[in-house]
């Protein structure tokens, strides 16, 4: 059993990506090679950012020109210097808890016979009350399974996974085609999408443990959630037939009951305008292909995407 790891980089924060680093030096299985997908920028900050990548046991550097990165392509040129069974894709800011991350994924794998496996993403300390019960939602204590018998009950949860901490067998990522090239948001849910529809399964492994979070602003919850509708309603195809809107309903409704339950009344009103900008931001993104183009990029978190649509 061998295992790779491919990590796309671009201008990351060095504590991070440091301590990233450290964790994945010792785990105790060990990856096969270690690529980072390096995002150029330019010379002296690339060269600052290489040395610390060099910290890394079995490391190999992938350049990537800025023009050229894409969420799945990128990811994708990583996967094909790959030999390894198994590829753990991770982004430069998700921190292993501890150092068996790759050993409970591949386990997971193995015992479930699963063709995906995703990590719990834990809160650091930054993030508020709401977005660590968010975490605690989207990435609970208890593991599970994910079948194509589960979309009924589960809707677009058993499509969920992130590539923040994921891994994948090589012969079904393969089978698949790889990641879908050119999209805004959501390569690793459409790829989910497929293992699931092709009859395999998926493991969420709530002993892989990496510290994942970010402090969004109510206009980035707005454009993070309009780039992930846009993405929805590109592959409609797969995306329409599964119950998602009342996922995020059920989100908010807990959320307002942790908050009341823990004395945490007083941050209701932040929830309701986190949950107003998302939920604006969706229905909006649903409807993208009705709008102009310059609004279409004050929306979008990635205005970059939508050069080549002008």
């Amino acid at each position: 059993m061998v295992v790779d790891v491919i990590i796309p980089v671009y201008r990351p924060e060095r504590e991070k990506l440091t301590k990233l680093i450290d964790w994945l030096n010792k785990q105790t299985v060990k990856p096969s090679h270690v690529f980072f997908m390096q995002t150029l920028v330019e010379e002296k900050e690339d060269e600052e950012v290489l040395q610390m990548l060099q910290k890394a046991e079995n490391v190999e550097f992938v350049p990537i020109e800025k023009k050229d990165f894409d969420h799945g392509g990128t990811r994708n040129k990583g996967a094909a210097l790959s030999k390894a069974d198994y590829m753990l894709f991770m982004t430069q800011d998700a921190v292993p808890v501890d150092a068996y991350l790759i050993e409970n994924l591949v386990r997971a794998m193995e015992e479930e016979e699963a063709a995906t496996a995703y990590g719990r993403q834990l809160p650091d300390d930054t993030v508020g009350v709401i977005e660590h019960y968010t975490r605690e939602f989207n990435y609970p204590a208890k593991s599970y399974v994910k079948s194509k018998r589960d979309l009924e009950t589960m809707g677009i949860k058993t499509y969920f996974c992130s590539n923040v901490c994921a891994m994948y067998r090589k012969d079904v990522y393969e089978k698949m085609g790889g990641f879908v090239l050119h999209t805004i948001f959501n390569e690793d849910m459409i790829m989910a999408s497929k293992v699931i529809q092709a009859g395999y399964k998926i493991a969420y492994v709530a002993e892989a443990m990496v510290i994942h979070a970010h402090k969004y602003t109510y206009r980035q919850q707005f454009t993070r959630n309009f780039d992930l509708a846009v993405s929805q309603r590109q592959y409609h195809e797969i995306f329409d037939g599964v119950k998602s809107e009342s996922e995020g309903m059920r989100l908010v409704k807990n959320t307002m009951k942790y908050l009341f339950r823990h004395g945490k009344w007083y941050l209701v009103p932040d929830l309701i305008f986190q949950s107003g900008f998302k939920f604006l931001g969706y229905r909006f993104g649903k409807k993208y292909d009705k709008l102009p183009l310059w609004l279409v990029k004050k929306f979008s978190m990635n205005p970059s995407y939508w050069r080549d649509k002008e």
